[in-house]
């Protein structure tokens, strides 16, 4: 069976600091450097997460999480980044990382290297740093529907609005319909339904050819933010 290998960071002392970052959205696919999986990063109750959205080579198992009852769930769909916090006055993110090729969790940070490159560090007890560049290969998404099942969010207000006419009203008019299909002895031909158009799925959309859609309504992510 097949080793997943996602966010594969390689820890060396010394590392150089990456360069700085030009203001840009981190939301969106990116192609990891060994090109084996996308990640795809959103905005999930006010923090960046990160989930495997796509692999090169489909079907691979978290098989070296040290979890005995994880080792066998599928690394699509399997959260990545998790929990990045915005750092003040910055375009960086910092939280947490999970390393598939070792199964252990690092401190890290994404950066934002202008529209099409997102930079990861990370680092084991604060020292012992590495990191990556990713390749953008969707656009931004939009901020996830989910975030308004957050606690504490804004519930819509007032009574929904009652839907005009009555039932009588609605039977009068069956009524006089009727009366006059029975003068004229004909009946109005159905009106011809509009033909319907093909709809391209947006960016983070669940489907046929995304599997993996709303990061956020994933169970890992939504039972951590909200």
């Amino acid at each position: 069976m097949r080793l997943a290998l996602y966010t594969g960071i390689i820890l060396a002392g010394g590392y150089a600091c990456l360069t700085p970052a030009l203001a840009a959205d981190p939301t969106g696919d990116w192609r990891v450097a060994d090109g084996v999986a996308n990640i795809r990063v959103a905005q999930c109750n006010g923090s960046m997460w990160g989930a495997v959205s796509w692999e090169k080579q489909p079907g691979g198992r978290d098989e070296n999480n040290p979890d005995v009852s994880k080792k066998n769930r599928p690394t699509l769909g399997m959260a990545t980044l998790i929990d990045m916090k915005k750092k003040p006055g910055v375009d960086q993110w910092e939280g947490q990382v999970y390393n598939a090729k070792d199964g252990q969790l690092y401190s890290a940070t994404i950066t934002p290297a202008g529209t099409d490159q997102l930079e990861i560090k990370g680092c084991v007890m604060g020292f012992l740093c590495g990191g990556e560049t990713w390749t953008r290969v969707a656009p931004p998404i939009p901020l996830s529907p989910a975030n308004a099942m957050a606690k504490g969010a804004p519930k819509p207000t007032g009574a929904a609005p009652k839907a005009q006419g009555t039932a009588q009203g609605t039977a009068q008019a069956a009524a006089s319909q009727g009366t006059s299909q029975g003068t004229t002895g004909a009946t109005a031909p159905a009106p011809t339904p509009a033909p319907k158009t093909a709809t391209t799925a947006k960016p983070g959309q669940k489907g046929a050819a995304d599997p993996v859609g709303d990061i956020c309504l994933l169970p890992e992510i939504a039972g951590f933010a909200h």
